[in-house]
C-alpha cells in the first residue's frame, strides 16, 4: 500500500506521530494486525526488515474491525520508503499485515534542520498538549502568517493554563537528602529512590515550576548539589527535570529507554524467586523503561502482563490457575494482578477441610 494514494492514513500517522512524541521519519504503522497479537511477536516481525535497526511498539488502536488493531512502531534508523515492503507476513497461514510510512519526499524542504519541531513536540508532549493544541490557540491573523512570534504566544497561553497555584500543594512531603555518595551514607537516600520520589514530586506536585526548583536544591547536597550549581550557572532558568537529568546523566546508568526496554523483553524468573517477587521486579524495571521514553504509558500493562507469561519458568501451574494467556487482551493493572497472585497463595496454603 503506498502511502501517496492513502492521504487520509498519512494524515493519520503523522497525527498519531505529533500525540506520541515521536519523529514521523522513524515511525512505522501497521494495519490489520491480530488484536491478540503480543507486542513482542509484532517487534520481532519487524526487526525483521534489517533496514530498520532495532524496532519497539509505541502505541495500539482499535482497528476497523473487532479482530484487528493499529500498531504504530518507532524505529532506530530512519525509514527509506524504498527499502519497505508494502506488507509483512507474520506466519504462513495469517493475513498480511499493511505497512504504512511517511516518504521523506513527503516531508516540506524548509523544515528547520536543528530538530525545533522534534524539541517543541517533546517539550508539549510534556505538559500534557500536542501541535493541534498550539494550532488551535492561533487567532486568525497568527494562523496566517505562522511566525515564530505567533508560536511563542500560542506556547505562552498553553503554559498560563497549565501552571496552578502553588498554595493548593505546600503540605507536599519533602523530599529526603541525597548528595550521590557511594555507598549510600546513613539517614540518606539512594539514587534510585531518590529519583522516584523526585519524578513523582515534579509529576503530581501542583506548584510553579520555580517551587519545585527549590525543593530539589534544598534535598540535595554533597556531589548532586555541585551538578544543580554547575546546571544553574550554564542554564539559569534550567527545569527541575532537567536538574533530574543532569544527576541521572552523571550518577546514573547511560543506558538509553531503548537499551533498558530490550533489556527488560530478555528478564526471567530466577530459581527459587517467587512469582509475586517476579513481578515486583518486572514492574520496577518497566517503570524505568517508561520514565527513559522506552515505552508508551499506555501499553504497560500489556507488555507486563506479556513479560511476566514468556519470563515465568517456574510458575507454569500458578500462570494456568491465573488465565494469563486468555487475558491478553483485558490486562490487569500491577496491583490487581498482585493481589490476584497473594489471594491465590493463600488458597493454596489453607488445608483442605473436605
Amino acid at each position: 500500500m503506498a502511502l501517496g494514494k492513502h492521504p487520509s492514513l498519512k494524515a493519520e500517522l503523522t497525527s498519531w506521530c505529533e500525540e506520541v512524541g515521536i519523529c514521523e521519519t522513524h515511525a512505522v504503522m501497521l494495519l490489520n494486525v491480530p488484536t491478540r497479537t503480543e507486542v513482542a511477536v509484532i517487534e520481532d516481525v519487524m526487526q525483521g526488515v534489517k533496514s530498520l535497526g532495532r524496532v519497539r511498539v509505541r502505541d495500539t488502536r482499535e482497528g476497523p474491525t473487532s479482530h484487528s488493531m493499529l500498531v504504530l512502531c518507532e524505529c532506530k534508523q530512519t525509514v527509506d520508503v524504498t527499502r519497505i515492503p508494502p506488507e509483512l507476513t507474520p506466519d504462513e497461514t495469517g493475513e498480511p499485515w499493511t505497512v504504512v510510512v511517511v516518504s521523506t519526499k513527503d516531508t516540506l524542504p524548509d523544515t528547520p534542520s536543528d530538530g525545533f519541531t522534534e524539541k517543541l513536540t517533546k517539550f508539549l508532549t510534556g505538559e500534557g498538549k500536542s501541535l493541534a493544541d498550539v494550532q488551535a490557540l492561533f487567532s486568525p491573523r497568527s494562523s496566517a502568517d505562522g511566525s515564530p512570534e505567533s508560536i511563542i504566544r500560542a506556547v505562552g497561553e498553553i503554559l498560563e493554563k497549565t501552571v496552578k497555584p502553588s498554595g493548593e500543594s505546600s503540605a507536599y512531603r519533602r523530599l529526603r537528602t541525597f548528595s550521590a555518595i557511594m555507598p549510600t551514607p546513613m539517614g540518606e537516600e539512594s539514587m534510585e529512590n531518590w529519583m522516584e520520589q523526585a519524578r513523582l514530586m515534579i509529576t503530581e506536585c501542583e506548584c510553579t515550576e520555580k517551587e519545585k526548583r527549590r525543593r530539589i536544591i534544598e534535598s540535595v547536597k554533597g556531589p548532586a548539589l555541585e551538578i544543580i550549581r554547575a546546571v544553574r550557572f550554564s542554564n539559569p532558568e534550567a527545569s527541575a527535570l532537567q536538574y533530574l537529568e543532569a544527576l541521572e546523566s552523571t550518577f546514573g546508568s547511560s543506558e538509553s529507554g531503548e537499551d533498558l526496554y530490550f533489556k527488560f523483553r530478555l528478564m526471567r524468573q530466577n530459581s527459587g524467586e517467587a512469582l509475586s517477587e517476579f513481578l515486583r521486579r518486572i514492574d520496577k524495571t518497566l517503570h524505568k523503561v517508561v520514565e527513559r521514553d522506552g515505552l508508551s504509558p499506555r501499553l504497560v500493562d500489556k507488555v507486563r502482563v506479556e513479560q511476566l507469561i514468556r519470563g515465568a519458568v517456574h510458575s507454569d501451574m500458578m500462570l494456568l490457575q491465573l488465565g494469563l494467556r486468555e487475558r491478553r487482551e483485558r490486562p490487569p493493572s500491577f496491583l490487581s494482578l498482585l493481589k490476584e497472585i497473594y489471594e491465590r497463595l493463600r488458597k493454596m496454603k489453607q488445608p483442605d477441610t473436605g
